[in-house]
């Protein structure tokens, strides 16, 4: 099988598998989808609706999953309407961020109870919405040789996929990745607050700063979030926790001491706990300002 030959299905059409899906349609011409509700817009566009997940699985040779997380997609795999009621061979691409040796679980109980039919590889995103949008995605695979370079070329549409080790080898980097973001923004919030505090502009701040060392492309993602306050959401903060979770599973698996990751996890705890886990991952900026009060104008010293 050729990725030139394979029917592609998705699974998971929501903020990062909706555009996706559109990239692969667009560059494909034909697409298998299934979602929790209909896509007309999707099927208008020539996209195939399965109304099961069994159908989906007997119409597909490699299988997106754009799921939030792997127990969406087990409770998908079961039943007389599952992805495992079919008994044709298929490639399961999972992009969710989760877990690496839950990745690899999974995949040994699939290769087992199906005899080596159903196959797994991990393939999670870093880019946003904006980046699946605009199929500038970086797509981090894990998995054999054959079935990454299969993974490469479907993907292509959608950015660029990369193959970095054996299966679960893509969740590492993802973690990995989710540590730089975390701590990154959780900088850009405490800073824009300092700056904010002490009278500077901030849009004049972060135009100057963008062109040094603490330019980004978060900062280039962010930045009017960061300067007008509006958390509204783009990438929810709440997914953090696990991501950063997964990161700490690593670390204890690797025998590596961290630094900044016990205070990233307790900063985006909090953030949660107090209710703005549904905000954009910009929100530090809040989280920040409301733990400190910002001294009033009168304000002295006094020795």
């Amino acid at each position: 099988m050729t990725a030139s030959s394979a029917t592609v299905g998705v699974i998971g059409l929501g903020s990062m598998g909706r555009p996706m899906a559109e990239r692969l349609l667009a560059a494909r011409g034909e697409l298998i989808i299934h979602a929790r509700r209909p896509q007309p817009e999707l099927v208008a566009a020539g996209a195939t609706w399965c109304a099961t997940p069994k159908d989906l699985a007997a119409r597909s040779d490699v299988l997106l999953s754009v799921l939030p997380d792997l127990p969406e997609l087990e409770q998908l795999l079961e039943g007389p309407d599952g992805l495992l009621a079919d008994d044709g061979e298929l490639l399961i691409m999972v992009a969710s961020t989760s877990s690496a040796p839950a990745v690899r679980a999974l995949a040994d109980r699939l290769r087992e109870r199906t005899a080596g039919r159903v196959r797994m590889l991990d393939c999670p995103v870093s880019g946003g919405e904006d980046g699946a949008r605009a199929g500038t995605l970086s797509i981090m695979l894990g998995g054999t040789d054959a079935d990454a370079a299969l993974a490469a070329e479907v993907l292509a549409p959608c950015g660029n996929p990369v193959h970095l080790g054996p299966l679960g080898a893509g969740e590492v980097a993802k973690a990995c990745n989710q540590l730089v973001v975390s701590a990154t923004i959780l900088a850009l919030g405490e800073a824009t607050v300092l700056a904010d505090r002490s009278g500077i502009d901030l849009d004049r701040m972060w135009s100057l700063l963008a062109g040094g060392y603490a330019g980004s492309r978060l900062l280039d993602t962010r930045r009017d979030k960061l300067i007008t306050g509006d958390d509204s959401p783009s990438g929810m903060a709440k997914y953090m926790v696990k991501d950063l979770r997964f990161a700490a599973d690593i670390a204890a698996a690797t025998g590596t001491e961290t630094t900044l990751l016990p205070a990233l996890s307790a900063a985006f705890d909090e953030i949660v706990e107090r209710g703005l886990g549904d905000r954009d991952i910009s929100v530090t900026r809040r989280l920040v300002a409301e733990r400190g009060r910002a001294p009033a104008a009168d304000d002295t010293n006094e020795s």
